[in-house]
């Protein structure tokens, strides 16, 4: 087993169990009464992700690795688990709103509005320049952008009502 395929299979096993935890925290928000919004543009998302991972896999398997993008990979993934563990429960993959719950604005989210999407997007560019595949990174980083640019409008304006609506229930 080369070092890259070992980094990819720890990759591949963090995206999977994440979307298994996404997946239970999705069926219980629903069941909590919270409401999916946007659902249609999912499937791209997912095939973007899928398609980049699969690309990892076919081309850089066998790539040697740069030491400096794997470090900086290894730090966006602290980025990551602080969001994940400040949105607890709520982490999901989809657009889920629970109405009357205020949002999150600890953490990261007092910083920045999405952060999670701002450490994806630095992730599909750093790993594949971890295995010196810049020209996924790129083509990754657009489609990315592109589907980015989808979610971002709709789960602002998602956000939007659900802050309108804790405010309605809290005057």
């Amino acid at each position: 087993m080369t070092l890259a395929e070992l980094i990819l299979g720890l990759v591949t096993l963090q995206r999977g169990g994440e979307l298994m935890v996404a997946h239970r925290n999705t069926r219980k928000l629903l069941a909590r009464g919270a409401i999916e919004l946007a659902p249609g543009h999912y499937p791209l998302i997912v095939a973007v992700h899928a398609g980049w991972l699969m690309s990892l896999w076919l081309f850089g398997r066998h790539q040697d690795v740069n030491v400096i993008a794997l470090a900086a990979y290894l730090a966006l993934q602290g980025f990551r688990g602080w969001v994940f563990w400040t949105l607890g429960a709520r982490w999901t993959t989809r657009i889920i709103i629970v109405p009357a719950e205020p949002l999150v604005s600890a953490g990261p989210y007092r910083y920045l509005s999405h952060p999670n999407y701002a450490i994806v997007a630095c992730e599909i560019a750093v790993l594949p320049l971890t295995l010196h595949l810049t020209w996924i990174a790129v083509l990754f980083t657009i489609l990315n952008a592109a589907v980015l640019a989808v979610r971002i409008r709709t789960e602002n304006r998602a956000l939007a009502a659900s802050r309108e609506m804790t405010t309605a229930n809290g005057s």
